[in-house]
């Protein structure tokens, strides 16, 4: 069972304030003498890795997951563990930077978003591809640039960034728009379907047309609820009928986050289309995501793509893998009916998708 362990670190005494959350991964690692191998170490360690802090005219607070996670063991539980951190202390801060490993940040960070509605504030993901303490990194930049955003408001006193982001080489992405593209590149994050929010250089520019407009005289509403009972799998020439079948007829299986070819479409076989028929009668909601990084589904642009509409199946549009699969999550949590889920999945409830 983890632990979270509370502790402050106040570096100055100006109004902003912002929360560091650590949760762990490679921004706080460090190298094994013996074994090589990368390893978690205390977070005191990670915040004397950057003097630069001490300039900051933010009050900034650190709270601790302890021990620290490996993204790899990313959870729905963790997320709620992670929403309440957030929601408990959300009227004492002004924004909030999550340290996180990159491998399921995007999944996180789509996760947060619907679990925090009508968010009033900024919840900044970051971290690194290299460990902090190393002289290459990339950590010092995206946590230093994350809190200057995190604690940046507008004339009237607002937050410039309401909403869910990842920031990661030198630019704010959407969270539920973004997807980790590469292992190596320090520009490890791309939100493909959708602009940056913020693009930081030399300036920091924030595109305030692109980012979300809460009701500021309403409070933040946060959801501690989500239904895994879901599943993602990807057509390809060749799948096979007994495995998709044995995947639709899953006992207590909810959902399915189904990959389909170019703008939606898939195999016309006869037996695919009566499967799906056959899970959508059946209760299961079956969303259409492209495999392609950058595009949407248009179901009506070609007859297999029609032919799965007949079948129940609804367009994710252009949403990403992770935002459609934690979007599932949540609203199966709420809806025990799902046309109302299907309802719910065609809309923009949180700037996840671009309606055709």
């Amino acid at each position: 069972m983890f632990c979270i362990v509370l502790t402050y670190s106040y570096l100055c005494n100006m109004q902003s304030k912002v929360l560091l959350i650590y949760t762990g991964g490679t921004i706080g690692m460090n190298r094994n003498p013996d074994t090589g191998a990368l390893e978690p170490f205390d977070f005191e360690h990670l915040l004397q890795n950057v003097p630069e802090l001490q300039q900051f005219d933010t009050q900034i607070a650190t709270y601790q997951f302890n021990p620290p996670i490996d993204s790899s063991d990313m959870s729905p539980r963790l997320w709620t563990d992670l929403s309440h951190v957030i929601a408990d202390r959300y009227d004492d801060y002004d924004g909030f930077v999550v340290l996180h490993g990159t491998d399921t940040m995007a999944y996180t960070a789509s996760a947060l978003s619907y679990m925090l509605e009508n968010l009033t504030k900024p919840v900044i993901f970051t971290g690194s591809q290299l460990p902090i303490g190393q002289l290459r990194t990339d950590g010092k930049e995206n946590l230093i640039t994350s809190i200057e955003i995190a604690a940046a408001k507008d004339e009237e006193g607002h937050a410039r960034v309401p909403e869910v982001g990842i920031f990661f080489g030198g630019h704010l992405l959407r969270g539920n728009r973004t997807t980790k593209q590469s292992a190596e590149e320090f520009n490890a994050f791309e939100s493909f379907n959708y602009p940056h929010l913020v693009d930081a250089g030399v300036n920091i520019v924030y595109h305030s047309n692109r980012i979300l407009k809460p009701d500021f005289t309403k409070p933040m509403k946060p959801h501690f609820r989500l239904d895994n009972n879901v599943i993602i799998f990807s057509l390809f020439p060749g799948v096979r009928e007994d495995l998709i079948r044995h995947i639709i007829h899953t006992p207590n299986l909810k959902s399915i986050v189904m990959r389909t070819f170019g703008s939606g479409n898939a195999p016309q076989s006869p037996w695919l289309l009566k499967a799906l028929k056959e899970g959508t009668r059946n209760g299961k909601v079956i969303v259409n995501i492209s495999q392609c990084m950058q595009g949407a589904v248009e179901m009506r642009r070609y007859d297999t793509g029609y032919h799965l509409q007949e079948a129940g199946v609804v367009s994710g549009y252009d949403s990403t893998v992770e935002s459609a699969v934690t979007k599932l999550m949540f609203l199966q949590s709420h809806y025990d009916n799902p046309d109302k889920v299907r309802e719910m999945m065609i809309r923009n409830i949180r700037g996840e998708i671009s309606l055709l």
